[in-house]
């Protein structure tokens, strides 16, 4: 086994170090593996954890939202309940019953959820529209 130097000084830069790694004898490429390792479960932390579920819910919010019809009750961003009285898609707009006289127009990326028949959230509680 090759001797190492008695006293090490990291002064000189990674040179060194990577000088000594190599006089003690691991491969290249295994250590390039060992070095990458960390990085690489950091991403995949970050994939799992932040942007899959972040992807998952733009896409189910895209499909609410092309899914969306007339006599829907929602619920938009705001808080504001309502009936879908239109939709216009080339526009970005939905028309929203609020009562029998009052009518407003939001845009159709400001409806959050789709709501059940007696007001609650169907999706919420784990229920279908005929059970809620």
């Amino acid at each position: 086994m090759p001797s190492l130097p008695s006293q090490t000084s990291f002064s000189q830069g990674p040179g060194v170090a990577m000088t000594l790694a190599q006089q003690a004898g691991a491969p290249d490429g295994l250590r390039t593996i060992v070095q990458m390792l960390p990085i690489a479960l950091v991403l995949l932390a970050a994939y799992v954890l932040l942007f899959r579920p972040e992807r998952e819910k733009a896409k189910r919010q895209q499909e609410l939202l092309a899914g969306l019809k007339k006599n829907d009750r929602v619920v938009t961003a705001s808080g504001i309940y309502g009936t879908v009285a239109n939709v216009d898609r080339e526009g970005d707009r939905v028309t929203l019953k609020i009562d029998d006289t009052a009518r407003i127009t939001v845009t159709l990326s400001s409806i959050a959820r789709v709501v059940g028949d007696r007001g609650g959230d169907a999706e919420a509680k784990g229920t279908t529209r005929d059970d809620a």
